[in-house]
């Protein structure tokens, strides 16, 4: 099975879920970090429709403006153009399979798309 993972090395959660995924032998795993390579607007939006949630709810809080910012209750194509401008803002780690895409928050999310 391939797999993606949006990583943040910095990230105790993003770190546990590619830690999950490398103990997988069956899986062929892609290790994007998504801060040094943002994944695009229109990118974002196709993983958020996927995992089923809003771009709002891909909103890291934690740590940036986004809610001062008034992001939460924003269009998703403004969220999603802000994300793709400062990717700070994409909670994390997003992981893509066959079988869907999750934020993975708790790390254990990601064992639904495995």
């Amino acid at each position: 099975m391939r797999a993606t993972i949006w990583h943040n090395p910095n990230c105790g959660t993003s770190r546990t879920v590619l830690a999950m995924l490398r103990e997988r032998p069956d899986i062929e795993l892609e290790v994007v970090e998504y801060l040094r390579h943002p994944p695009g607007a229109e990118r974002l939006g196709e993983l958020y429709r996927a995992a089923g949630i809003s771009p709002a709810a891909g909103l890291r809080l934690r740590g940036t403006d986004a809610g001062s910012r008034g992001l939460l209750q924003a269009e998703d194509a403004v969220v999603l153009a802000a994300m793709a401008a400062e990717p700070a803002l994409i909670e994390r780690p997003l992981v893509e399979t066959a079988k869907g895409v999750r934020l993975c928050r708790p790390a254990d999310k990601v064992l639904e798309i495995l």
